[in-house]
């Protein structure tokens, strides 16, 4: 397939783009500095862009397979900047003829209980909430879309961490899955996995997700 990924440089990102290159896709990676991005291959392609300027890239993403997104706010401090992201996608990329995107997510707006959250947990790291207020508002975006797009908003576990990759998952809806133990894990290079295989397979369409062990 023709992938187009925004995020390549990133830790998740980097990731998902090598797992799509083993898996022989030709990906279209649109990076705001390529000098962070050490990948060369002969099946990737580089372009410099900002996912909130659709002309930067609108035309590397014309006509693709599917689009992912794998993008922080943590860099830009700003909290809007993955609600507004969300909504120039679902809104531009239909123009361009793509019809599947992907979206790496957040676990904060995830259930531990009937109208409980993973964030509402008392102790939820200051730190990380307003990443993961961002990453709920852009859920609520995707959900409130009426986009000609097959979208999937894809949260990991609880804890995302480096790892090795097993190949090996669980996918669930909206509640935070747990182990036997209790925890709520996945490493980097499988939680690639379970986003390329819902791409290869075509399936959770216009839902949100999570992966875990």
């Amino acid at each position: 397939m023709n992938l187009v990924l925004f995020g390549a440089t990133g830790h998740v990102g980097h990731a998902i783009l090598q797992e799509a290159l083993d898996r022989g896709h030709q990906v279209t990676a649109v990076v705001r500095d390529p000098s962070r991005l050490s990948t060369h291959h002969a099946r990737l392609q580089v372009v410099t862009g900002d996912a909130a300027q659709p002309a930067t890239w609108l035309a590397a993403a014309h006509g693709a397979d599917a689009v992912i997104a794998s993008l922080s706010a943590r860099r830009d401090g700003h909290s809007d900047t993955l609600p507004h992201a969300a909504a120039t996608l679902l809104d531009q990329l239909p123009g361009a003829g793509v019809k599947r995107l992907l979206w790496v997510g957040g676990a904060g707006s995830l259930e531990v209980a009937p109208g409980v959250k993973v964030i509402d947990d008392a102790h939820f790291p200051e730190a990380w909430k307003p990443e993961a207020q961002a990453q709920a508002r852009a859920l609520d975006v995707f959900r409130a879309s009426k986009a000609d797009l097959d979208w999937t908003y894809i949260s990991p576990a609880a804890l995302l961490e480096d790892g090795a990759r097993t190949g090996s998952y669980r996918v669930g809806g909206d509640q935070l899955l747990t182990d036997a133990s209790g925890s709520s894990r996945i490493s980097v290079p499988d939680y690639a996995v379970a986003l390329l295989d819902r791409l290869d397979r075509n399936d959770a369409l216009r839902q949100r997700i999570t992966v875990a062990y």
